[in-house]
């Protein structure tokens, strides 16, 4: 990289090697030093957004998740996707319930393993994959009967498809949980989506405020502010961040978000400010495609769709530890939250 290499340079350098048309959904996230995560700024150069030193170790992910899939055009995009959610599933940050559970299992183990075969999958055979962080022998059990019964002759696309389709209809589907604390004391996890700005506390969301009715973000020192609308009266949520950094990346992840799912045009994306005296605090804008005009472009798109090259479960099976090495060497994340166990990332329900 040249000193002045811009962050969009190295997105596009990653998509033109994948043939990804549809790149408006993904981006890419690094951890500093601090262990603070950040996604690549497109707009500005890549050596004066790293503070650690060369080389950089960074992750290529789903940015924006796709509020409508059907209308998603390219195999491949849909895959990479899969290959997303699929990851959200084993860090327990999609929350679902046990039959919700065993179908997303289920679609996983049709599409990296084909069908049921008696003589290639033992009694046991799904225990053999890390598909959820917690995987009981019922729910083991649940996922092999729905794999050998109801999966058989699907293709990888179509279980692919499959899972995403019931994944969307999750209501933690696209949630980056963000841990803070409300004006209680209490501990929250906080998230954007297509829908809004999400607010949960374990298991339970309990509160949406949608991008129409959320009228302002911003952030002071550790403290970040959601100014909305709930039954046509005004209202003020305040969290707590552990770090000004924390805090700092929540809100611009909120103001990316926003512009994503609320805006028709892009031309009508403004630069946000965290502070209204001039000058005073962080001025930042949301810079690409929102998702009415990446869906308008997908529709547009004419070609011979690219060859997708499928990683495969096996690969786990002789070696257990391997996947999960695999993961933390691609986002060597650490825990946001003290955590009695290391995990690569905190679950949406703290375990």
């Amino acid at each position: 990289l040249q000193r002045e290499t811009k962050g969009q340079f190295l997105i596009d350098h990653i998509c033109n090697y994948y043939s990804l048309l549809e790149k408006d959904y993904f981006g890419i996230r690094y951890v500093d030093p601090e262990k603070q995560r950040h996604w690549l700024e497109p707009n500005k150069s890549i050596f004066k957004q790293m503070k650690s030193h060369p080389p950089y170790t960074m992750c290529f992910r789903v940015k924006f998740y796709p509020h409508e899939p059907l209308k998603i055009k390219e195999e491949l995009t849909r895959y990479l996707l899969y290959l997303q959610i699929k990851r959200d599933i084993f860090h327990g940050r999609l929350l679902c319930s046990f039959s919700d559970a065993a179908y997303l299992g289920a679609c996983i183990v049709q599409a990296e393993l084909g069908d049921y075969d008696p003589d290639e999958h033992p009694e046991n055979y799904i225990g053999d994959f890390k598909i959820f962080p917690k995987q009981s022998q019922k729910l083991e059990k649940k996922i092999a009967e729905m794999h050998k019964n109801e999966f058989r002759g699907q293709s990888p696309a179509v279980a692919e498809f499959n899972l995403l389709l019931k994944a969307y209809s999750l209501e933690t589907y696209g949630v980056d949980p963000h841990p803070c604390k409300d004006s209680t004391g209490m501990t929250t996890f906080l998230g954007f989506t297509a829908a809004g700005f999400v607010v949960f506390q374990g298991n339970k969301r309990i509160h949406l405020l949608k991008w129409c009715d959320v009228y302002k973000l911003k952030f002071e020192g550790k403290t970040f502010y959601v100014f909305g609308a709930q039954k046509e009266k005004k209202a003020v949520l305040s969290f707590h961040t552990s770090t000004p950094a924390a805090c700092k990346h929540l809100w611009k992840c909120g103001v990316e978000n926003q512009a994503f799912y609320k805006y028709a045009k892009s031309s009508q994306i403004k630069t946000m400010s965290s502070s209204k005296i001039f000058f005073k605090g962080s001025r930042f804008r949301y810079s690409g495609k929102v998702a009415k005009e990446v869906v308008e472009a997908s529709s547009k798109i004419q070609r011979e769709p690219p060859e997708v090259h499928r990683t495969s479960i096996t690969q786990s099976r002789s070696s257990p530890s391997l996947n999960k090495q695999l993961i933390i060497n691609m986002e060597p994340l650490q825990p946001l939250l003290p955590s009695p166990c290391e995990e690569e990332e905190v679950p949406l329900d703290e375990g």
